[in-house]
């Protein structure tokens, strides 16, 4: 029980939800924008299985537009942390819907996973300031949760690859990578097209990498950011080799972040400059006496 409720600054707690509340409203003009396409297309509409369970209607001009404002406001007013319970429950059921009509033409980005969990989990907490160093294990049960979905984003993807292979590590030898690069041509790509065996090579890193990523959630200090750079690293490699980004879930790697340091760690360097203003005005005042005396 201590390992999920961790004792974590609050401070974390208040960065974390403006830079997601904002990005959600990012998300929803470039990544899954086109919700209210759907809802003036309605006969194109497949309802996902949560959809069906929770028999949500089906998308139209006034649902998807309505949503489309709610989801603006709330998010507005969440990223400033004040109401955070209100604006945090109706962030998360409004996103939550809004992202099963825009993937209802049946391709789910798993990069989405973490984003949505933390919009639900975020609100289990009061008021936080960015510079609150009030620990708390309800804190803590958020960045976990949090924390547990980024690194089962890249576990379950490794399992999804083993059972499209009929559970059979075959994915790593395989020419996804240059079936990729074919598929989306980009410079970088069509280079290494031609060192096919660095592609297999990148394909066994990448898979080892994400069977292994639970191990992230145990380690401490410089060896997590070791662990967190890797997976950047190798968004960053995606990006430069197949343009594909996943944005919603490297966002959410600030989860692991101590970004409850960042107002100490200002203060104490706006401390230090005006300190040294204060000594350098000492300074000249001492310079111009001496030289009133003279």
């Amino acid at each position: 029980m201590n390992w999920f409720t961790p004792p974590i600054a609050m401070g974390r707690i208040a960065w974390l939800r403006t830079v997601l509340y904002l990005f959600v409203i990012l998300d929803m003009h470039a990544f899954v924008r086109d919700t209210l396409d759907k809802g003036q297309h309605p006969g194109l509409y497949q309802p996902l299985l949560l959809a069906r369970l929770l028999d949500l209607p089906k998308p139209s001009v006034a649902n998807t537009t309505t949503l489309y404002v709610v989801l603006i406001l709330a998010c507005l007013v969440g990223a400033t942390n004040r109401f955070p319970r209100i604006a945090g429950w109706i962030v998360a059921p409004a996103f939550t819907w809004w992202v099963l009509i825009g993937m209802s033409d049946g391709k789910v980005d798993h990069d989405h996973l973490a984003l949505v969990i933390a919009l639900w989990a975020l609100p289990t907490v009061g008021r936080a300031k960015y510079g609150d160093q009030t620990k708390s294990e309800a804190a803590g049960w958020v960045i976990r949760c949090v924390q547990i979905c980024v690194i089962a984003t890249y576990f379950l993807s490794a399992i999804a690859k083993l059972r499209s292979a009929g559970w059979a590590l075959t994915w790593p030898g395989s020419a996804v990578l240059t079936w990729a690069i074919v598929r989306r041509p980009h410079p970088v790509g069509e280079w290494l097209l031609n060192y096919p065996w660095i592609l297999h090579v990148m394909q066994w890193v990448g898979i080892i990498g994400e069977f292994c990523s639970p191990v992230i959630l145990w380690l401490k200090g410089r060896w997590q950011l070791f662990g967190a750079l890797f997976f950047l690293g190798f968004h960053a490699a995606n990006t430069a080799i197949l343009l594909i980004h996943f944005l919603p879930t490297v966002v959410c790697w600030l989860a692991f972040a101590p970004l409850e340091r960042i107002v100490p760690w200002y203060r104490e360097r706006r401390s230090d400059r005006d300190a040294r203003q204060a000594e350098d005005q000492a300074e000249q005042g001492r310079q111009a006496e001496q030289q009133a005396g003279a």
